[in-house]
């Protein structure tokens, strides 16, 4: 396929240049208005992949794992990044063409090279257990495109999140959003990266909630690191446990500050030892049975 029959490198009919900054801006929104509706046209395809996922992901040796480049990579790195503070999940990885030096200096020429995809995901020790997303907007970055061959040619549940529906590789699972073309051709940092970033959001969400992370729309699992993260940790026990913020912030610390661990433990009238005893066998929910 030449460069010019991509999705995402067509000219919007729209003519952004020439406009006040105004217009630009209210063309840009209307443009970006679309992609939630677009990536609405592919949930089915994206509850697949996250059933597949967690399949594999309930296995405590299984790693969740983002490869991209550019714009796309960056996104990766994000979602990936994300994951231990908020949900307390420490088995994400992201892999980007150029290294992570590329995140905030461009190098556009490394996702060029297939090869440098694949050595990337063998150098990972990327195994049967995983699972590895790629991401390019396009469908067909060498970079991507070698990185998950060589994850599903080692067993690895493969996902495949592009822009280009017309672009079929043959992965596990192929997540394509049609968002028709960026207001600026080629400019894959727009329509392309928010639905990108949309699905990436949607994925590991759903992941989380299926893994027990979230109970009664809260983050039972976050990482109490910082002011911040303790006092939203006290607040969750205290509202999901029915105490005061004071008994929460004491089975905070008597939990080992593991906020869904202090909600068993006052539900449940358990010890420690118990609650992680129960949180290994089954999800919060399940335990609490509401």
């Amino acid at each position: 396929m030449s460069f010019e029959d991509l999705a995402t490198e067509r000219r919007n009919p729209r003519r952004i240049d020439g406009r006040s900054t105004g217009e630009i801006l209210r063309l840009i929104n209307e443009e970006d208005s679309g992609v939630p509706m677009a990536v609405g046209r592919v949930i089915d395809e994206i509850a697949r992949a996250v059933d597949a996922m967690h399949g594999r992901l309930t296995d405590e040796e299984a790693r969740l794992i983002y490869v991209g480049a550019g714009s796309s990579g960056r996104i990766g790195v994000m979602d990936a990044s994300e994951l231990k503070p908020t949900f307390n999940f420490d088995r994400a990885l992201a892999i980007m063409a150029g290294g992570m030096e590329a995140f905030l200096n461009a190098r556009e020429a490394s996702e060029d090279d297939e090869g440098q995809g694949a050595e990337a995901v063998r150098d990972a020790g990327v195994g049967v257990r995983d699972c590895v997303i790629g991401l390019t907007a396009s469908g067909r970055t060498p970079f991507t495109i070698g990185a998950l061959r060589e994850a599903k040619s080692r067993g690895a549940l493969t996902v495949l999140v592009s822009c280009d529906p017309g672009v079929r590789h043959g992965f596990d699972h192929e997540i394509a959003i049609d968002v028709g073309p960026e207001v600026i051709a080629g400019s894959t940092r727009m329509k392309s990266g928010t639905a990108q970033k949309l699905v990436l959001n949607m994925i590991s969400t759903a992941l989380m909630v299926r893994m027990g992370k979230v109970y009664r729309n809260m983050m039972v699992d976050v990482t109490p690191k910082n002011e911040k993260l303790v006092d939203r940790a006290i607040r969750i026990i205290a509202e999901c446990a029915g105490v005061d913020r004071d008994t929460a912030g004491c089975y905070l610390e008597e939990s080992g500050r593991n906020a869904k661990t202090a909600i068993v433990m006052i539900r449940m009238k358990a010890s420690r030892g118990e609650a992680e005893a129960m949180l290994r066998e089954r999800t919060i929910s399940e335990i609490l049975g509401d």
